[in-house]
């Protein structure tokens, strides 16, 4: 009998007192009594659909967790350990905005077992701040990190965002400068996604100073390509198309996840994957406490999972680490037999390789995309999915 792949959990909080404005994520406004519902909410979920086996991971995101209290954050860990058989886990992140972070919850954290924060840095731009939607000034940022720095915590990630409509290149390269001399243990570095549903593109679109060549795809790839240099200059592995870190400090419960292990999501609009099945929580508080009222956690968006589904997916994800993937491999892990990849898909990394696309001295039966490669992951992971499906 194999044995299970490793299992993450994940919770969702899903308030933010100030939403910025290039974000579509559903959201609730931090009311204490939807924040106390939620608490219990979270708990009995987790009641009606516990765990499996111990979770190696835990991830505590949103949203914006940091407008729970010390006492809230005290109450959730409780719940999540005793989940966990009374174990804290090998890697347990929460995600922090510089603004919520106290002093008193950073105690608790550190407390309950927490031995990883990521902190909603984004930019130490005041402009480029202001253009998001962040209500914070950059000495919060540098206050925040001091905190958590002097709380005990010493794997910290910081969230950045780059290719900012307006924002020079000289402007980026200073926020990369500054965020390598604080020294985190993880940068994840994300060029910015105008989405439809977000106030800043509908603002953008009615400014006569926005440039679209500013979003264009070869001014982001250029920044891509220097991002990723000067990470590595100072020494922080890339692993992930937007994640580079220090040795040893890549982010579990992420790996986890894009290697097609299991995970358990609670809290609305939390995604899972587990027992052979993919599906969703409702993004709405209402609906999703109702659905726990009446004893049956409420799934949307159910996948029924087959070794094919997986084997796609692995191979999807997997192209875009550095890691890359081992099809064979793969297809010993999904169908039990090593033989089952599809003669389709050699054919299409052959392509790959003569396009240029392809890293170069792996070992055996191991695909990676270069750095050429890793800027176009998205087409090639849907080139995969087309082989696959022929």
């Amino acid at each position: 009998m194999t044995n299970p792949p490793p299992l993450g959990l994940y919770v969702h909080v899903p308030f933010c007192g100030n939403a910025c404005d290039y974000c579509a994520f559903y959201k609730e406004a931090p009311r204490r009594e939807a924040i106390d519902a939620w608490l219990a909410g979270v708990e009995r979920e987790i009641g009606l659909a516990p765990l499996p086996r111990p979770a190696r991971t835990f991830f505590v995101g949103g949203g914006t967790p940091g407008v729970l209290t010390a006492r809230d954050f005290e109450k959730l860990g409780e719940t999540l350990l005793r989940a966990n058989g009374g174990n804290a886990p090998e890697e347990w992140t929460v995600e922090l905005a510089p603004p919520s972070v106290r002093a008193d919850k950073l105690r608790a954290l550190r407390g309950l077992g927490v031995n990883r924060i990521s902190l909603g840095v984004q930019s130490f731009d005041a402009a480029t701040l202001a253009l998001l939607g962040r209500r914070c000034a950059p000495k919060k940022i540098f206050e925040a990190y001091d905190a958590v720095r002097a709380a005990g915590f010493d794997n910290v990630n910081f969230d950045l965002i780059f290719a900012v409509p307006g924002e020079a290149r000289s402007r980026w390269r200073a926020d990369l400068a500054q965020a390598v001399a604080l020294a985190p243990e993880h940068l994840s570095a994300y060029c910015l996604m105008l989405e439809e549903d977000a106030p800043l593109l509908a603002r953008l679109k009615n400014s006569p100073a926005f440039d679209p060549a500013e979003k264009s795809p070869e001014r982001e790839a250029e920044l891509y390509l220097e991002t990723w240099e000067t990470l590595a200059r100072a020494g922080y592995a890339q692993y992930e198309v937007a994640n580079h870190a220090r040795a040893g400090k890549a982010c579990k419960h992420n790996l986890n996840t894009w290697r097609m292990g299991e995970w358990l999501g609670y809290g609305p609009a939390a995604a899972s994957q587990c027992g052979g099945r993919r599906f969703a929580n409702p993004a709405d508080l209402s609906r999703w406490l109702d659905a726990l009222a009446d004893g049956v956690p409420a799934r949307t968006d159910v996948v029924e999972l087959d070794a094919a589904t997986l084997f796609a997916d692995a191979l999807v994800f997997g192209l875009r680490m550095n890691e890359g993937v081992n099809p064979p491999a793969l297809a010993r892990r999904f169908f039990g037999d090593a033989a089952r990849v599809p003669a389709k898909l050699a054919a299409l990394a052959e392509n790959l390789r003569e396009e240029g696309y392809l890293a170069e001295n792996l070992p055996a039966g191991t695909l990676a995309l270069n750095a050429r490669g890793l800027l176009v992951a998205d087409a090639v992971g849907a080139e995969v999915l087309a082989a696959l499906d022929d």
